[in-house]
């Protein structure tokens, strides 16, 4: 297993995004690059940040939880301390929720657009320890150019 070129991830990205104003279809598209760029997920998602919650946005893979309480499970610790959560074990995580009983490790990273919170994206493998500290620093610069140009555009979703 390779970690992805997230130099070139990030060119397509921005070609994805293009001059797309929809934020549905422009979240729909990212999830999808992720998901088919990253060796050894399952799972790929976005949660959006509604009213101290997050709600299950576009995502690849098997239905997934619907509603998470931001502070709760990895998914709400991300949104709660707007740090990156890489979890080598969800099940030594306190607290884990645990949507998919496959998912055995977790890498969520804080969107935010303009400083604010406005969601997460969540990744999920069933190989222990999959993320690396180089996956992470590539997620978290692919949703900052995502957030930097969306927020641009319009809300998020």
């Amino acid at each position: 297993m390779s970690d992805p070129d997230f130099n070139l991830l990030d060119s397509q990205l921005r070609v994805l995004l293009g001059d797309e104003t929809d934020a549905l279809a422009n979240v729909s598209n990212f999830i999808a690059l992720l998901y088919n760029a990253i060796d050894d997920i399952h799972w790929t998602g976005i949660y959006v940040l509604r009213d101290n919650e997050l709600v299950l946005g576009p995502f690849q893979g098997k239905p997934g939880c619907v509603r998470i309480s931001v502070g709760s499970g990895v998914c709400g610790t991300a949104a709660a301390t707007l740090e990156t959560q890489r979890v080598a074990d969800v099940h030594q995580f306190d607290g884990h929720i645990a949507c998919d009983p496959d998912s055995r490790s977790e890498l969520v990273v804080p969107l935010l657009t303009n400083g604010e919170l406005i969601g997460v994206l969540d990744i999920d493998s069933a190989s222990p320890d999959r993320f690396s500290a180089a996956d992470q620093a590539g997620v978290e610069r692919l949703c900052e150019s995502f957030c930097e140009i969306q927020g641009r555009r319009s809300r998020f979703i």
